[in-house]
C-alpha cells in the first residue's frame, strides 16, 4: 500500500488518539491467489506474523477477521475473468502500531461492502447470506471500514482494526 496507504487508512484514526505515522511498529504482506484455498493462508499468515510481534493472544479474533475479509475479497471483489499470476487480485496488509492492529484487505472492486443484521427478518434462513462476514468482522474487531482506491491501484480496502495491548517495556 505505500505511501497510498497512509490516505486509504485516514478514516482508521477517527475517534482514536493520533498516531505518529513513524510509529509503526510492524508491517506485513501477502499476494493471494484468486482461489478460495487463499483463505486458509491467509490466516496462517496472519497467525504466524501475530506470534512474530508477540501477540499470540489475538490470533483467534483477527485470524476471524482476516478469514472474512478475504472470502468477502474472493467472493464480492474479483471480476469473472482471473487475474494473471504476475498480478494477483487480493493482498492481505497487516500493520502494527504499539496499540493498535489493522488488518486491511486489497481487491479490485470498487463497489462498497455491506454487513448484514442476523437479526433481520430472513436473514437466519439462508435467503440472506451476504454480509454475514462483515457482521462478524463488525463483533469481533474495534472498527472496520473501507475506502475506494484512487491512482494506479483500481478496486478498494476493507479493513478491521483492533485495539491490542502496548508491549511491555
Amino acid at each position: 500500500m505505500g505511501t497510498e496507504g497512509t490516505t486509504v487508512l485516514d478514516p482508521l484514526w477517527r475517534g482514536l488518539p493520533a498516531q505518529d505515522a513513524g510509529s509503526l511498529s510492524g508491517s506485513a504482506s501477502c499476494a493471494l491467489p484468486p482461489h478460495f484455498e487463499a483463505v486458509r493462508a491467509a490466516r496462517e499468515f496472519t497467525r504466524v506474523t501475530l506470534c512474530g510481534w508477540g501477540l499470540e493472544g489475538e490470533c483467534d479474533n483477527v485470524t476471524l477477521a482476516v478469514s472474512e475479509l478475504v472470502t468477502n475479497a474472493l467472493r464480492h471483489g474479483l471480476p469473472c475473468a482471473a487475474a494473471t499470476p504476475a498480478d494477483p487480485p487480493v493482498r492481505l496488509h497487516l500493520m502494527r502500531w504499539a496499540s493498535r492492529l489493522v488488518c486491511a484487505v486489497r481487491d479490485p472492486s470498487r463497489e462498497a461492502p455491506v454487513s448484514g443484521n442476523p437479526d433481520a427478518v430472513g436473514f437466519s434462513e439462508g435467503t440472506a447470506e451476504s454480509g454475514r462476514g462483515l457482521f462478524l468482522v463488525e463483533a469481533f474487531s474495534d472498527s472496520w471500514g473501507w475506502q475506494p482506491l484512487h491512482g494506479t491501484l483500481p478496486g478498494k480496502v476493507v479493513w478491521a482494526l483492533f485495539r491490542v495491548a502496548s508491549p511491555a517495556t
